[in-house]
């Protein structure tokens, strides 16, 4: 069973699935093969499928972090089926927990402003005085596309100098599942890009945009350490993922009127229904605004008596 997992993510490694999807398949194989050490394929079977699915639910783990293992067991059988291992999909008619249905968590324009415009690193704060031109610049820049464009981390992380496009206003992106797709980027991103990338000379088109201190590309957990320092740096107090930046860009167009068809496309969702759950962040802001406006939507406070 575990040559199979390794040929099923050499698969999937082939398909050009992204780093972070193969590390999470990798572990949840890993950890189905810990508990099932004797499982041949033929005895992948529904029976120890709800086995292991008692054992995660004993763990107390979240419901979606026990559907992201039971996710990449299901991809796992299906291959297995397809290439004749397995007789019959065991996930075949059996009853799945359903998806947490969770809002993103978001920054106001306010913290927004805040985070990148109050950005200033001092040599006590980094640890070291970096080797890198340009530190301070490179985190600005990045941190003004992130929000700017709404890119998932490894796609920032994915660009390359040749993929920005500074007279026409564009970034080219290669989203999930090798989906190549064109965001705008507004003009204070693509300045704090210009400003950046003129500490490091003339770069060739080829070259990574972000760099790290040894002059290769800057990867996704080096995105998240940056965001991090920059939250510690300024003052905030939340703890947020480069993944908040992204909500926040969706959140804050639709709130200023972005229709929902234009935000799936700058996003790179492939399905309508994943890009709505920004419409609920926005009717809240909505209903908010109804609030404070409408005359009769506030409750009057009447005294006794009167």
């Amino acid at each position: 069973m575990k040559e199979l997992a390794e040929k099923f993510l050499l698969y999937l490694n082939s398909r050009n699935y992204a780093a972070r999807t193969l590390d999470v398949y990798r572990t949840a194989l890993g950890e189905y093969l810990e508990f099932q050490p004797d499982a041949a394929a033929d005895k992948f079977s529904r029976k120890a499928i709800r086995a292991y699915l008692a054992a995660l639910s004993a763990k107390g783990l979240s419901r979606n972090t026990v559907i992201t293992k039971i996710s990449a067991l299901r991809s796992f059988a299906k291959y297995l089926t397809d290439n004749g291992q397995l007789k019959k999909n065991p996930f075949l008619l059996l009853p799945l927990p359903r998806k947490e249905q969770k809002l993103p968590r978001f920054m106001t324009e306010a913290e927004i402003a805040t985070l990148i415009d109050g950005l200033k690193y001092e040599e006590s704060v980094s640890g070291r005085k970096s080797s890198l031109p340009g530190f301070e610049k490179r985190d600005r820049a990045l941190l003004e596309l992130l929000y700017s464009s709404g890119l998932r981390r490894a796609e920032a992380a994915g660009l390359s100098v040749g993929d920005v496009d500074f007279y026409g206003g564009f970034v080219r992106v290669m989203g999930k599942g090798s989906r190549e797709r064109l965001v705008p980027v507004g003009e204070r991103a693509l300045g704090a890009l210009r400003d950046y990338l003129e500490t490091r000379g003339t770069p060739r088109p080829d070259e990574p945009v972000f760099i790290n201190r040894d002059g290769s590309r800057l990867s996704g957990h080096g995105i998240a350490y940056i965001l991090h320092r920059a939250l510690y740096v300024t003052g905030a107090d939340r703890q947020l993922a480069p993944h908040s930046l992204r909500h926040s860009f969706a959140t804050h167009l639709l709130n200023r009127g972005c229709d929902l068809r234009s935000l799936q496309e700058m996003l790179g969702h492939q399905n309508l229904a994943t890009t709505q759950i920004y419409t609920h962040l926005s009717y809240r802001q909505l209903k908010k605004v109804y609030d404070s406006a409408h005359p009769k939507a506030r409750k009057s406070v009447v005294k006794r008596g009167e």
